[in-house]
């Protein structure tokens, strides 16, 4: 099906700007500790980037949890449902992971965005505006939306198709 092959894509897409975004992240604060520690004058450079990484990474990895449907959960209720009912409850579930990720992630995002660029608010080392710093939220949010999506269509097709899903 054509939208396995998308989620592939994104997945991959995800996990290799992942680790991208890590790796740098590590040679950020190798660096860091390197110039603080053996040249004695701290990088601030580096410092700020590392943090914004960490962010991203963290955000990232988000992303990637609810693509891998490893986000936390609770399933006690689940596993006392038949498989109907626990499609059912994974359709609500992905519901609101779709309505949390357009409403706070992608809208709030996008808000943050447009303020700090309309004051033109810049890092304090890099001095780099932060409103591409915080790209990063309405980009993660679109992909949990699609993640978001890709579930609750498959469960539906579960529900609608429960002789597919026992074999």
């Amino acid at each position: 099906m054509i939208l396995n092959r998308i989620k592939q894509v994104v997945d991959r897409t995800i996990a290799a700007f992942s680790v991208v975004v890590m790796v740098a992240l590590v040679i950020c604060v190798v660096w860091q500790v390197f110039s603080r520690y053996v040249l004695n004058q701290p990088s601030t450079m580096t410092d700020e980037l590392a943090r914004f990484l960490m962010i991203w990474v963290g955000l990232l990895g988000a992303a990637y949890t609810v693509g891998a449907q490893r986000h936390l959960a609770i399933d006690l209720l689940a596993m006392t449902l038949s498989r109907q009912k626990q499609a059912l409850l994974n359709v609500v579930i992905n519901i609101l992971i779709f309505l949390f990720s357009a409403l706070v992630i992608v809208t709030g995002g996008l808000k943050l965005i447009d303020k700090t660029l309309a004051t033109a608010q810049v890092s304090a080392a890099m001095q780099i505006p932060m409103g591409h710093v915080y790209l990063i939220l309405p980009l993660c949010g679109i992909v949990m939306m699609f993640y978001a999506l890709y579930f609750i269509h498959q469960n539906l097709h579960r529900l609608t198709h429960p002789q597919e899903a026992a074999h």
